[in-house]
């Protein structure tokens, strides 16, 4: 090759732009296992606590898979962690049974909540994100929503967020272990018997009066919501024992 053409050949190469490497093909979204899990939990975990699976119920995997439209595995870890929150009962060779409610249980429940989430309110309030502040306002306002139009339902939605809110916003791993245990089973004694003895309006404004504390970063207000949340429930709690 002559001088004069390896210039017009340097020159071609430089004029021609370089190969981009084809961008990877996009796999298809796979949902994860867990959010599965988490999805039949709160299906299940509503129902029992709705009581359209009612204490003492004997159920199955099977029948739990097909209610949630959700598969066998993700629906046994649900069962699973149902089953450490005293929500569900696995009997070897027996199936599965919806624990019954013991309003004695109920009670020592109680006395135990009020130190461990008083800790996780009055550190919520202290910890929280700017982010999970504003939630807690606008969950402020969905309870005061609940209470407006007496939704029992939408309340008791609005209580498993919040509930969820504020173990995330405490950042405080050994009391969120201890709280988890206790939730469901006061949902789900508070419905089954608020029709008789609780005022659900009232409910939901007490929950509001923690979630607006907590919001403004209030630590020794929400720790007296609370108190005053917790003081109705154990009244609740107790008128049913006399009714």
């Amino acid at each position: 090759m002559t001088a004069t053409q390896r210039v017009a050949a340097r020159k071609t190469r430089a004029a021609t732009p370089a190969r981009r490497p084809k961008a990877p093909s996009k796999a298809p979204q796979i949902v994860p296992k867990a959010s599965l899990t988490e999805q039949a939990y709160e299906m299940i975990e509503e129902a029992i606590v709705t009581l359209r699976l009612p204490p003492g119920a004997a159920v199955s995997e099977q029948a739990l898979s097909e209610m949630t439209g959700i598969g066998r595995t993700p629906v046994r870890e649900a069962i699973q962690r149902l089953a450490r929150e005293h929500l569900m009962q696995v009997l070897p060779q027996r199936g599965l049974l919806v624990s019954h409610i013991d309003v004695a249980k109920q009670l020592r429940l109680l006395e135990t909540r009020r130190e461990i989430e008083r800790l996780i309110c009055r550190s919520a309030a202290r910890r929280a994100t700017n982010d999970q502040r504003e939630r807690f306002a606008a969950l402020a306002a969905e309870f005061m929503k609940a209470s407006a139009k007496n939704d029992d339902v939408r309340f008791i939605r609005a209580d498993r967020e919040f509930n969820d809110l504020c173990l995330a916003a405490a950042r405080n791993e050994f009391a969120e272990g201890a709280m988890r245990m206790l939730h469901g089973l006061s949902r789900r004694f508070w419905y089954l018997h608020y029709k008789q003895a609780a005022d659900m309006p009232e409910m939901a404004r007490l929950h509001a009066d923690v979630a607006v504390a907590i919001s403004k970063g209030d630590f020794d207000g929400a720790g007296k919501a609370l108190d005053r949340l917790i003081d109705n429930l154990e009244g609740f709690a107790r008128s049913t024992v006399l009714g």
